[in-house]
């Protein structure tokens, strides 16, 4: 799911820029759900600091950051688990003593060590995940037709659709719907892809990100948001209850966020700290519930902090059965990436 809405700095990040983090205070680059007060305030009183956060879109503009951040500039980063090897190669991240995370809480499937760790030394921790799938208005749509990818973007619904603007998940879903698993997909696998990318994209009336796909859909200017996901509809439940999600008998996309200490960090052990508070079930609870965008907690304990209400927008009691049905995002190789990109340019321009 990992785009997120566009760079933004608040005047307390501003601080963060400015010089090294000081003993009370700790820098996080991060996505937009961690900048709920609610997430961030309860850690800031349990340990006399303030936390500076700013926010950032894409992997790449966050590793560009770093770069040319001084040593010390940052504690914490949030990243796209798929990225975090990237992150590690750099030298951004610092390594993680596993027996200060309590993975052993988390559903299995997302402790994902292989994403998290490089050569056997862990580095990040699964914090949160979902899924890349369909988001719909069930009072416009047939709710039967989102269960089949074949039906959800076919002519029924020309005009009608909006594709999240991210090319890995959406190719992946594209994969998914012609049979080829996201794990499986190579330079042979291209041609097909595309074709499904044009039908897609023939049918949509637009391409767009997080904010603009959810305001697409609560305003009516379309009824399906293929891509889209719990993370994209739960905020707006309360009040659009239409507004729903499902993941097809092909099966979705399933995308995690990662969570690490920033190397060179001059407040290592509170940026641990904060690290351990997130996967808390505490902090799980209630970065699961951001303002910005719902998303499971990795830390399965984390339902005990949680209403009914919350859990049955998160659709908790049916995770087993979501989990066995996803695939996780395709991770190309540098080669493979640079195809995939172009084709998804391709595709945009149509």
């Amino acid at each position: 799911m990992t785009r997120l809405p566009a760079l933004l700095l608040s005047s307390a990040a501003a601080t963060a820029l400015t010089g090294a983090a000081h003993a009370q205070e700790l820098n996080a680059l991060v996505w937009c759900d961690h900048t709920d007060p609610a997430l961030i305030e309860p850690f800031e009183a349990a340990h006399g600091v303030k936390v500076n956060l700013r926010e950032y879109e894409g992997t790449g503009a966050a590793l560009a950051l770093l770069e040319q951040s001084r040593p010390g500039d940052w504690d914490v980063l949030v990243i796209d688990g798929i990225d975090v090897f990237r992150a590690v190669e750099a030298g951004i991240l610092a390594p993680l003593d596993p027996a200060d995370l309590p993975t052993g809480d988390f559903f299995p499937e997302v402790v994902m060590a292989e994403n998290n760790s490089v050569d056997g030394v862990t580095y990040a921790v699964t914090e949160k995940f979902g899924y890349n799938t369909i988001s719909y208005n069930a009072a416009k749509v047939d709710p039967a037709d989102m269960e089949n990818l074949a039906t959800v973007w076919s002519e029924k619904y020309d005009g009608r659709i909006s594709i999240y603007d991210y090319y890995l998940p959406v190719m992946g879903l594209a994969a998914m719907a012609e049979g080829i698993a996201t794990a499986d997909i190579g330079p042979d696998d291209l041609e097909t892809i595309g074709g499904v990318l044009s039908t897609m994209r023939a049918r949509a009336a637009s391409v767009a990100g997080v904010v603009a796909a959810q305001t697409a859909l609560a305003t009516g200017e379309v009824d399906i948001v293929v891509g889209g996901g719990e993370w994209l509809t739960a905020v707006l439940a309360g009040e659009q209850p239409d507004l729903t999600w499902t993941i097809p008998e092909q099966g979705a996309v399933r995308w995690a966020q990662s969570i690490g200490v920033v190397a060179g960090s001059e407040n290592p052990d509170l940026a641990l700290e904060f690290v351990k508070y997130i996967v808390s079930p505490e902090g799980q609870a209630r970065l699961a519930t951001s303002s910005c965008f719902w998303g499971m907690p990795a830390n399965a304990k984390a339902g005990d902090f949680l209403s009914e209400d919350q859990k049955a927008i998160l659709r908790w009691d049916s995770q087993p059965d979501y989990l066995a049905r996803s695939q996780l995002y395709p991770a190309p190789d540098a080669d493979l990436d640079i195809e995939m990109q172009d084709l998804w340019l391709e595709t945009l321009q149509q």
